[in-house]
């Protein structure tokens, strides 16, 4: 297996609610399961022809995956994400501010078709094992980054396969979660026909009178305001399209800080906002704070309002497939969605 996924960038997510009585009762259920062995059947639609059981190498170690997964608890969005494009059933999810949050939309038809048993199985710093034993999964992904106190317990319900991280690795998780479920090749198609989408759709911007802009994407939060840098979710799809960025988004370090005296650094031909969507409005407080700032208006990009949701929090090809929407849009070049 190819360990592009061993990445060191992310974040670490709080602590996690565990019932010890509920994951006796799922490690009964799981040595139940592990019975129920198909040693010969292959993955189906888009398979790279092996066989299960498989040992799968990642973040924590090693899982054996006796059978194809057919219900899938992702913990993150982005295994949401990675699941659904391999055309696999999604059984249970966290959320991030609502417990009843259903799947978000840019997920579109597949959500409906891969999804439409989908159960929230808490928020995304506090996941409920009890929900997870209910929905009998078959797998159980996440990050390594996010809820590894609770990986040996989750492991004890189902195959449990963590990445490193999120964000900058999202095509790579997908890769990780292709080889969980043997189907390796569609997932490299599917990395494949995204990278080819944002070649097209950059090579036509630079064809067009825009030419080929500098770019910077900027979020709000409760906190300093970020300029997002090339190894962040939103700097891997700048890449892909070739955008030019300004000094302070180059290279790594996930973002630059901004001070409102700082505010000039996030200057570019474009300037692409966010604010995340935080229920006491926090974040938007910050953004119209900031953009008061009489150095604001000394700005020479044009600033455009995006989606916090899609650009930031979507971590994974339909979000991915979304942000390149809106550059097809603001450039006003085709979309290639083929």
């Amino acid at each position: 297996m190819r360990a592009r996924w061993l990445s060191r960038f992310g974040r670490t997510v709080g602590a996690v609610a565990i019932t010890a009585g509920l994951l006796a009762t799922a490690a009964c259920g799981s040595s139940d399961s592990d019975k129920d062995t198909d040693e010969a059947k292959s993955g189906s639609s888009g398979s790279s022809g092996s066989a299960f059981p498989r040992t799968v190498e990642h973040a924590m170690g090693e899982t054996e995956v006796k059978k194809v997964p057919e219900r899938v608890v992702a913990l993150d969005m982005t295994f949401v994400d990675a699941t659904l494009a391999l055309k696999t059933d999604v059984v249970g999810y966290t959320t991030f501010a609502a417990p009843d949050e259903p799947l978000p939309d840019y997920f579109g038809d597949d959500a409906r078709k891969y999804g439409k048993d989908a159960k929230p199985v808490g928020l995304l710093e506090e996941v409920k094992l009890e929900e997870i034993i209910k929905l009998k999964p078959d797998l159980i992904l996440s990050a390594k980054v996010r809820h590894e106190k609770i990986y040996k317990q989750l492991s004890k319900i189902a195959p449990t396969v963590f990445t490193e991280t999120t964000g900058a690795t999202w095509k790579e998780n997908l890769e990780l979660v292709g080889e969980t479920l043997g189907k390796e090749d569609l997932a490299q198609d599917r990395i494949e026909g995204f990278e080819k989408r944002a070649k097209t759709i950059g090579d036509a911007v630079r064809k067009s009178e825009d030419g080929n802009p500098t770019v910077s994407v900027v979020r709000f939060v409760d906190g300093p305001t970020r300029l997002y840098k090339e190894d962040t979710y939103t700097g891997v799809i700048l890449g892909d399209l070739g955008f030019d960025l300004p000094e302070d988004a180059r290279g790594t370090g996930f973002n630059a800080d901004i001070s409102e005296e700082e505010i000039k650094r996030i200057d570019a031909d474009d300037i692409f906002v966010t604010a995340f969507p935080d229920p006491e409005g926090a974040s938007q407080k910050s953004q119209d704070k900031f953009q008061a700032n009489p150095l604001w208006k000394q700005l020479k990009g044009e600033v455009h309002e995006m989606s916090d949701i899609t650009w930031m929090l979507a971590v994974g090809l339909y979000g991915a497939d979304s942000v390149l929407d809106d550059i097809a849009k603001t450039y006003k070049v085709d979309a290639a969605r083929g």
